[in-house]
């Protein structure tokens, strides 16, 4: 598309028409939350896949594709008359200043830096002075409701699983629910790991047996996301690494076996299981000489 770069009045004109009855996408038209929303969780995780890969490109690229999400979100509500783009600009702005009195404070608060801790501080404050005191609406029927909530009410249902799990224990923990170290769930692993394998041992085919079955393996990865907590990990970063690595390594074996004209179906378990160590080895070989070459050590 040649002419003059693009903006973002543009992309909301864009959405706007799109949204318009009579003239608008049809497809555009049916959606709503509900049907975006799952556009929207893909979307962070391409944005995430872009910067995993440190691909720049595609990283400009996914960063429009979420923005566009946001863009369509807010069409739909000041379609409903609720909120407005420009809102959720102004909302996110403000919150921004709000949270950064080290940066945008007075000169004492310039003065005093960032203590240890300021942001979830100042949210603390910010939900106990209740969203109005910050122009924001806040329907009053759920006043009492959100006297009442738990502590780990304001963790989203919709985020990944792992995700999710560390976020709830790390709420639970700033009151002290947590144990004192990495030991103890380690120990806790074990003893999951355990229960798993006796509630597989004895299973039969009926479908209560499969529920405890997932159960126990739920159980597993609530404490995997734990450790992953103590040891300052992030459990789904992890995990994305590792597929990349099998699909690198499950490649390679297939490249392998190209060159022999033939593809993994036409092999054997053991033979695979050699190849998938010997694209391990490479691997290793191949960070250790990167490693040598720019001076530095391989872990």
């Amino acid at each position: 598309m040649s002419g003059s770069p693009k903006s973002l009045p543009d992309l909301l004109a864009v959405m706007a028409a799109l949204r318009t009855p009579g003239t608008g996408c049809p497809w555009d038209l049916e959606q709503t939350f509900a049907t975006i929303a799952p556009y929207t969780i893909e979307e962070a995780y391409e944005v995430a896949d872009a910067i995993e890969r440190a691909d720049l490109a595609a990283l400009k690229e996914e960063l429009g594709d979420l923005l566009l999400q946001v863009v369509y979100h807010a069409r739909m509500a000041e379609e409903a008359r609720a909120f407005s783009f420009a809102d959720v600009v102004d909302t996110i702005t403000r919150k921004m200043i709000r949270r950064h009195p080290h940066v945008f404070g007075s000169a004492e608060e310039r003065a005093a830096g960032a203590s240890p801790g300021f942001w979830e501080r100042i949210k603390a404050e910010e939900k106990a002075q209740g969203p109005a005191a910050h122009g924001i609406a806040d329907a009053p029927s759920r006043e009492g409701e959100r006297e009442k909530a738990s502590i780990l009410a304001d963790v989203p249902v919709g985020l990944p699983g792992l995700t999710r799990a560390v976020k709830l224990q790390a709420k639970a923990a700033r009151v002290g629910f947590d144990w004192p170290s990495l030991a103890p769930v380690c120990e806790k692993l074990k003893e999951e790991l355990v229960e798993l394998e006796e509630a597989i041992d004895a299973a039969g085919a009926g479908e209560s047996d499969r529920a405890e079955i997932a159960e126990e393996y739920g159980d597993l990865l609530f404490v995997m996301a734990n450790i992953a907590r103590h040891l300052k990990i992030d459990p789904e970063a992890a995990l994305r690494s590792a597929n990349q690595k099998f699909v690198r390594r499950f490649r390679r074996i297939e490249e392998v076996l190209a060159a022999d004209g033939r593809v993994p179906a036409q092999s054997t378990l053991a033979e695979m299981d050699r190849l998938w160590d010997q694209a391990k080895a490479e691997e290793r070989a191949a960070g250790a000489a990167s490693g040598k070459a720019g001076g530095g050590q391989t872990p």
